[in-house]
């Protein structure tokens, strides 16, 4: 078995960035952290998770993401699996964030995408089924 443990993503303002990922995640703390030099920068680097995964930020990011919008090379977003979507979004937007658009119509699943304060997509899912076959049901 294979699981993802963790996903580095550099970023501008670390607090910023923090609140985003503390209102989606409540359940997450800072791992660790510290400061060091990176290509020659001071950069402060964090881990925030839990015992088993984790997002790994380093700050002091340069120039803009991506363009979503464009067929550019680069991450268009990345997803986490939810099991009340509609506390997520209460708590994202208690904390300021909005849902940037819903996903398509399914009957097995609800997902929103979110715009994090680094310009990265993050897709939030929730299953409404145990069944494999109707959790990975794609349209027709």
């Amino acid at each position: 078995m294979m699981t993802l443990e963790h996903i580095n993503l550099v970023v501008k303002d670390m607090e910023e960035t923090l609140t985003f990922y503390k209102a989606a995640f409540p359940h997450w703390w800072v791992r660790g952290n510290g400061f060091d030099k990176w290509h020659g920068l001071p950069r402060q680097w964090l881990h925030f998770g839990d015992d088993y995964q984790y997002l790994a930020f380093s700050d002091n990011g340069q120039g803009e993401n991506r363009d979503l919008n464009t067929l550019n090379l680069g991450l268009a977003h990345f997803a986490f699996s939810v099991t009340d979507i509609d506390a997520l979004a209460k708590r994202l937007q208690t904390a300021g964030y909005n849902a940037d658009k819903a996903g398509a119509e399914n009957p097995y699943r609800r997902n929103l995408y979110y715009i994090d304060p680094n310009g990265f997509e993050v897709e939030f899912v929730e299953s409404l089924t145990d069944l494999p076959n109707e959790r990975n049901h794609y349209n027709d």
